[in-house]
């Protein structure tokens, strides 16, 4: 157990976070990193504003420790996620995918701490000066949607620490102590860990998708889709595809066809490992075996 500024900030007891993935991370998964003295976020990137609250709720029953929501501010129902984050008496918001001042002075009045993704130094000093509480820092190692920029982990940490005042965060790349100890010797006042936590039982990922991080190595990870997004996924039929296209020039327009609406939740929690968006990290070929959350934290 390791007191930093976020264990401060967050009164947690140790300076690990659980990052709010889509289809991943619901109430079972961030109870389980609460109680085990983490900080566990509810993802409501892929929830309606309902939902949200029910998981929010349903989080409260089963943990009296602190937890919090991540929001995608680019969203176009972000305003109703966070008025349930409001109503519901959620005191933590990582804010992610878009501008952080978006909804900063609300949070703030109702003294909500509130963590912002960012992918270089540039947006970790708008997300200080509009007054964020912290910044996460996520390297290209990263599941999911990444910086256009592709900095790594180790690059970006003390480029962050030496810009902001404010506790950086670090994420992409960790997945177990090793992990941990390197960002807080980097400076960072705590990690964020996606994909360790994506493959656990309580992860409501669908059983496909964490076998097939588990089955992962090394080179079991690839980015696509710069032109729109920039996103790290598994590799699979449709991410070789998404790949062989855009070798071949095809424009915005084509590469928003072939990804459409709905291949992260077909990948990750209907488990289509053939069609879907597998998204997931580099720490993939450090993820051995599907765990209890309480394992991972002992382990």
């Amino acid at each position: 157990k390791i007191t930093t500024k976020i264990t401060e900030l967050f009164n947690i007891e140790y300076p690990i976070i659980q990052a709010g993935m889509v289809w991943v991370s619901g109430w079972k998964l961030a109870s389980a990193v609460s109680n085990e003295g983490g900080l566990g976020l509810i993802g409501s990137g892929s929830m309606k504003p309902g939902l949200l609250r029910e998981h929010i709720q349903k989080c409260r029953a089963a943990t009296n420790k602190p937890f919090g929501v991540n929001i995608p501010l680019l969203r176009r129902d972000a305003e109703e996620l966070v008025n349930v984050v409001i109503e519901e008496g959620v005191k933590i918001v990582f804010s992610s995918a878009g501008h952080p001042g978006k909804f900063i002075k609300i949070l703030k009045e109702r003294e909500i701490k509130v963590a912002h993704v960012i992918p270089s130094v540039k947006h970790a000093l708008k997300a200080e000066e509009v007054g964020c509480d912290a910044v996460v820092g996520e390297g290209v190692e990263a599941g999911g949607h990444n910086g256009i920029n592709e900095t790594t982990t180790i690059s970006l940490i003390p480029q962050l620490v030496d810009a902001v005042k404010i506790p950086v965060i670090t994420t992409g790349g960790i997945a177990d102590g090793r992990g941990i100890l390197a960002a807080l010797s980097l400076g960072a006042e705590g990690v964020q860990i996606g994909t360790r936590f994506a493959a656990t039982v309580e992860s409501s990922a669908h059983d496909n998708y964490k076998k097939k991080v588990v089955e992962a190595k090394d080179d079991g990870t690839i980015l696509a889709f710069k032109k729109i997004g920039l996103v790290r996924m598994l590799k699979n039929d449709f991410a070789e595809r998404a790949l062989k296209a855009e070798k071949e020039g095809w424009d915005e327009v084509k590469l928003k066809e072939l990804l459409g609406a709905k291949r992260e939740r077909l990948g990750i929690f209907e488990g289509d490992e053939i069609e879907g968006e597998l998204e997931a990290g580099q720490s993939s070929g450090l993820v051995n075996e599907i765990l209890t959350v309480k394992e991972v934290f002992n382990k």
